[in-house]
């Protein structure tokens, strides 16, 4: 891989890995242009943006850690670690069944719309209840399974399927579910990660271009920051929809695409 390819899967990894408009289906489509990625490059450039999130959020992070015997944090800190655990223990069990991820775009543009459609319809229903910030038991639950969906169906995104599950069980505010889904977030990605990335290194699969993954790493870490940083204030005062409008636009590109045989 070169580096010039390099930097674009980084800065598309970057932009896409936390915005809700899956990170997926945007690197298929670049794959197609630029060859195909090993399963390590993946692991590499999505640690790259998990990295990102972590700086910026270390500060909370820190204060969740050392102010450990405040209630409130205490609170907010063992519901992170129960989302986190369900994601982690089902996570396994999907692992252990033999699950693949699928290998062509059509099920990936489906979910893409599907996902922007129930994201407008979330964001309605969402606008309806009581803002609320709290983050309670049923929250977590649901925001561990919404993980693990959206592993079982790349396309869904991640972060969408996090925010609006929050958003629908209680945490109505959008600054609060967007906060504690990308708090999640780092622990369950940088898990998988190093799941992964063992298993590379274990079969013997890790032979790479160090230096055009080092370049990859880079730029998706600086792309990732300054791409979640624009979402976190933008969202202050804007709703997810158009980026729901742009899923469901993208996704019907992709599955016409597929229908003329442009892509596979």
């Amino acid at each position: 891989m070169d580096y010039l390819s390099a930097i674009i899967l980084g800065v598309i990894e970057g932009i896409t890995e936390f915005l809700p408009i899956s990170s997926t289906g945007h690197l298929l489509i670049a794959e197609h242009w630029l060859g195909e990625r090993s399963d390590t490059f993946n692991i590499v450039i999505q640690a790259g943006a998990i990295l990102a999130v972590t700086i910026i959020y270390w500060r909370r992070i820190l204060d969740l850690i050392l102010g450990w015997r405040e209630p409130e944090n205490r609170r907010y800190g063992i519901r992170l670690l129960v989302a986190f655990a369900i994601t982690a223990v089902l996570g396994l069990v999907v692992k252990k069944l033999g699950f693949n991820l699928p290998e062509t775009i059509t099920p990936i543009a489906i979910a893409l719309v599907v996902g922007g459609v129930w994201m407008i319809w979330a964001e309605k229903k969402a606008a309806t209840l009581p803002d609320s910030a709290r983050i309670t038991w049923l929250v977590a639950i649901v925001v561990g399974l919404a993980q693990i969906v959206a592993g079982i169906f790349p396309g869904t995104s991640r972060s969408a399927a996090t925010i609006f599950a929050a958003m629908l069980v209680g945490a109505s505010n959008r600054a609060a579910a967007t906060e504690f889904a990308f708090l999640v977030g780092i622990p369950t990605m940088y898990a998988a990660s190093a799941y992964e990335l063992y298993g590379q290194i274990k079969d013997g699969g890790a032979h790479e271009d160090w230096g055009a993954l080092g370049i990859a790493f880079v730029v998706s870490t600086v792309t990732a920051f300054v791409a979640v940083k624009w979402l976190l204030g933008y969202i202050q005062t804007h709703r997810f929809t158009a980026f729901a409008i742009y899923r469901i636009i993208f996704g019907a590109l992709l599955l016409g695409a597929a229908a003329l045989g442009w892509i596979a």
